[in-house]
């Protein structure tokens, strides 16, 4: 049985990692929490990897947020991620770690990528400039991957995410993603008896959404794999605009009132579409629908208000 390292389990995506290697079992899951381990301290990395030996470790770990958090918190994101993914990655090759997975984000693309964007149109041209921190420090990590893989022969390789969403999310009013904001809003609009919301720039913006659930699943599909790609999208290979996102959220808490749009706000990328070709090639498929995964969500949400553990 695989001793198998999740960072950043108490966040959405390692707590959903942490879920579905339970529901396959076959792991011995090992985590460590902030207070335990300050993956931005190299020396304690390094130490913590040579003492526990993992033979698999999942960076899952890493600062993230929407488009106001890396427009406001840039030096923040660009640090905390290279700082994150350099410290575990070498750390595991000095440990003597066998396998490591990466995970990234689809905004490591162009903004002007092909769409829907296939792995190979990787730097080649500029980055969207809001989130373009967070994108280098996540290409930073893939890159280390690929060449330590070439260099050392160790299986270490990248998983590149769409936008996610599910159980677990960040409900902050200024620094969440676009799913859990309008989960937030549309119910205290619902609550408060509002007229109407206003969601951020002209709502024409397309984005791809992926229930965490699935991520999760597909993470250990890619470990299951003996020779997988050095970096690959996963995704559901569809989108929504952003008014027909806010429309569906809207529904589904039961906001009947007007949505507006707000043009003075920034519309980031004009449209984020993965290429999945290469991952479904390997055998795997989302199993969640949207409006069932919005629902879940916005269950979840309401659980973690009654709960007082939302991430508020």
């Amino acid at each position: 049985m695989p001793k198998t390292f999740i960072t950043g389990h108490r966040g959405m995506v390692g707590s959903a990692l942490v879920r579905e290697a339970a529901r396959r079992g076959g792991h011995d899951v090992l985590t460590a929490g902030r207070d335990q381990l300050d993956l931005l301290d190299q020396q304690a990395v390094f130490a913590y990897l040579a003492e526990q030996k993992p033979d698999i470790v999942i960076v899952a770990a890493a600062k993230v947020g929407g488009i106001h958090a890396n427009a406001t918190y840039p030096a923040d994101f660009i640090y905390e991620n290279l700082g994150i993914a350099s410290n575990l990655i070498e750390g595991s090759r000095r440990a003597g770690v066998p396998r490591v997975l990466f995970l990234g984000s689809s905004c490591i693309y162009p903004k002007l990528a092909p769409q829907p964007m296939p792995e190979d149109c990787l730097l080649t041209s500029s980055l969207e400039t809001t989130n373009e921190a967070y994108a280098i420090a996540k290409i930073a990590g893939l890159k280390m991957c690929q060449h330590y893989r070439a260099q050392h022969g160790v299986l270490y390789h990248s998983a590149m995410p769409t936008n996610l969403y599910g159980p677990g999310d960040n409900y902050h009013p200024e620094n969440s993603h676009v799913i859990p904001a309008l989960i937030r809003r549309f119910h205290e609009a619902k609550e408060s008896g509002a007229e109407s919301v206003t969601i951020w720039g002209t709502g024409t913006p397309r984005r791809e959404f992926l229930h965490v659930d699935d991520l999760a699943s597909a993470c250990f599909h890619l470990l299951g794999l003996a020779d997988p790609p050095d970096w690959v999208n996963v995704g559901v290979g569809d989108d929504v605009t952003i008014l027909e996102l806010a429309r569906l959220v809207a529904a589904t808490t039961g906001f009947t009132g007007e949505i507006l749009t707000d043009p003075t706000k920034p519309d980031g990328t004009p449209r984020k579409l993965l290429d999945v070709s290469k991952i479904k090639g390997t055998g795997w498929e989302p199993a969640i629908g949207f409006e069932d995964g919005l629902a879940g969500a916005y269950r979840d949400f309401l659980a973690s208000l009654e709960t007082g553990a939302a991430r508020l």
